[in-house]
């Protein structure tokens, strides 16, 4: 556990807290928004056992990781996770990104290739592109949607993270079979610790067009695995990693029955299942 520099804003070094552990083949798990690395625990836990090497780190503005007031983009969110990958030496790597971190995986694999990766996931992922243009009716939000959500997180994000995460984790519906109130009060209190400027500026990093990035994954030859719930409010499956192999043909995409975004905790065991399983255990 500690710190690694990927950037400096004025006389701050930017750091970016990580965890280390176990032996064998890496996985580097990127996380999702409003959350940090310890939302992994599950799957961690899982790798672990199935005799990984694995690695979490926050991202800039989330967590434990500086804040800065910019910089809350793919280009620069790729750049972090090559450092991270650079620094740690790692090659023959898993990358797995939840939600907002299958940006990451993605924008890295199109800009820095495939040489140090063995294995791309995206769970519960934003690609394709989530804008609804006139090139891409079948998006899921207009920019107005990501303005007001900015705008409400920014009057009051502590309040906003309420419903937030009621549509996250599907409460209606998970609660309290898969889904504790202990665990949505953890997971409420991780929210709450973001930074403002992380909190305000990441959702319009969501609207990102991936589509010529997977167009450039798709001439390469690592593995992509796809892995998203049936029942997700937060990003639609049919708008998402339903269509990933239209861009990437050889992706493969297990659909989680009935889980909702925040599967990671809900639905874990099928998680683990399928993420195991890709990796060939």
């Amino acid at each position: 556990m500690g710190f690694i520099t990927v950037d400096q804003h004025n006389s701050t070094p930017v750091g970016l807290y990580y965890t280390d552990e176990g032996h064998g083949q890496p996985v580097v798990l990127i996380h999702g928004y409003p959350l940090d690395g310890t939302s992994w625990e599950h799957q961690s836990a899982a790798l672990l056992d199935a005799g990984y090497r694995v690695i979490t780190y926050d991202r800039r503005g989330f967590g434990r990781s500086t804040a800065t007031p910019t910089g809350y983009n793919y280009t620069t969110f790729a750049s972090d996770l090559n450092t991270v990958l650079t620094t740690l030496e790692l090659t023959d790597t898993v990358l797995v990104g939840f939600s907002m971190g299958s940006g990451e995986v993605t924008r890295y694999l199109a800009r820095y290739g495939e040489e140090r990766v063995a294995h791309a996931v995206l769970i519960g992922c934003l690609q394709p592109y989530l804008l609804n243009t006139e090139d891409n009716p079948d998006g899921a939000v207009d920019m107005a949607f990501i303005e007001d959500f900015s705008t409400s997180v920014r009057r009051d994000r502590f309040a906003h993270m309420t419903g937030f995460l009621e549509n996250f984790f599907n409460t209606d519906q998970t609660m309290p079979e898969r889904l504790s109130p202990e665990a949505l009060a953890h997971h409420h209190h991780v929210a709450n610790a973001a930074s403002a400027h992380g909190a305000v500026h990441a959702p319009f990093s969501w609207v990102e067009d991936f589509r010529n990035d997977l167009e450039v994954i798709n001439g390469y030859t690592v593995p992509v695995t796809v892995i998203h719930g049936t029942a997700d409010q937060i990003l639609p499956f049919t708008a998402t990693a339903q269509r990933v192999p239209q861009w990437v043909q050889r992706a493969t995409i297990t659909d989680i029955t009935d889980a909702p975004h925040g599967l990671l905790w809900t639905h874990r065991h099928e998680v683990n299942s399928a993420l195991l399983n890709a990796l060939g255990n």
